[in-house]
């Protein structure tokens, strides 16, 4: 008695095989999507950029001229359609001023932060991965640096070298680069006796190369946070600094600036006051959110 089969797909089924494809996501598309769903994070992102852009488009708006030009007919003029902030204690457009100062405020918020950051990474990144008499000599002078309020050593080194962009730049670097050596130290600590890190170094490669290829990659989610976070703390030491009289050399606009000349004329003017003011408490608030929501999307513990 012999027993026929039936070769019909359905008994060849288990004979086949089925091949599935799984694409892993990147990681940036991955931080992406899970930042889209933080709208206040959003919201932060769309005005810091729509800040940039109009910042940059400054003289198709309205000319440089029309911020240090002086016409006394207009002194204290209040908003109209003519002049849409009105005009300061010399008659210049008060718009205008802010326009262009938002070039100076946001250059040394995003030039400081992004020297801080290298600068800081890489001292961190060295002292952590090292070790030993390095990382004892360093982290003790940061700690005596770190004693030093951060506003009085920037006055100190503004008064030193001298008022403009760049000295500006440089002092608030200072102020904000031990926070970051300390953030990559305590990162680069957990990631320097990882396996990968013991094979790259057995294999030969130089420390710098070890750096740069292995450990700081790896340590980028907290210094995307940090850095977005400092801008909006660097922004408000330039408006400080600008504030006390050791800030950008007038009649060039920048918002600490601003709102230092608007103190004669606060009772009668208040304007003067209010418009530089907001601009600083929006792009301090949107970079602040920004970076909140940054920290979340990086975070791997929230991923969904």
């Amino acid at each position: 008695m012999s027993t026929k089969y039936d070769d019909s797909p359905l008994m060849n089924l288990t004979e086949k095989k089925v091949e599935v494809n799984f694409k892993k996501e990147s990681q940036i598309k991955e931080v992406w999507r899970r930042l889209k769903k933080d709208k206040l994070a959003m919201f932060g992102l769309s005005v810091i950029v729509l800040m940039i852009v109009i910042a940059l488009c400054a003289p198709l708006i309205r000319p440089y001229s029309a911020a240090i030009k002086m016409n006394m007919r207009l002194k204290l003029a209040l908003p109209s359609a003519a002049h849409w902030f009105g005009c300061d204690g010399y008659g210049r457009d008060l718009f205008t001023r802010c326009l262009y100062g938002s070039r100076v405020s946001l250059t040394i918020g995003f030039a400081t932060a992004f020297a801080t950051l290298v600068i800081g990474s890489m001292l961190g990144a060295l002292v952590g991965y090292v070790g030993g008499v390095l990382d004892d000599v360093v982290m003790r002078a940061l700690d005596i640096f770190s004693a030093i309020p951060s506003t009085l050593f920037a006055m100190a080194v503004v008064a030193a070298m001298g008022s403009g962009i760049f000295n500006i730049c440089v002092a608030i670097s200072l102020t904000n680069i031990p926070g970051f050596v300390r953030i990559v130290r305590s990162a680069v600590l957990g990631i320097a006796d990882q396996e990968y890190i013991e094979a790259a170094r057995a294999g030969g490669s130089p420390t710098l190369h070890i750096l740069l290829r292995h450990v700081l990659p790896n340590a980028i989610g907290p210094l995307i946070v940090q850095t977005t976070a400092n801008v909006s703390s660097m922004i408000l030491s330039a408006a400080t600094l600008s504030f006390l009289g050791l800030g950008i050399d007038p009649p060039q606009p920048e918002w600490g600036a601003l709102v230092s000349e608007a103190q004669e004329f606060l009772r009668r003017s208040p304007h003067l006051l209010i418009f530089p003011g907001i601009l600083i408490c929006v792009a301090s608030f949107s970079m602040s959110v920004l970076g909140d929501g940054l920290r979340d999307a990086l975070d791997p513990r929230l991923k969904s």
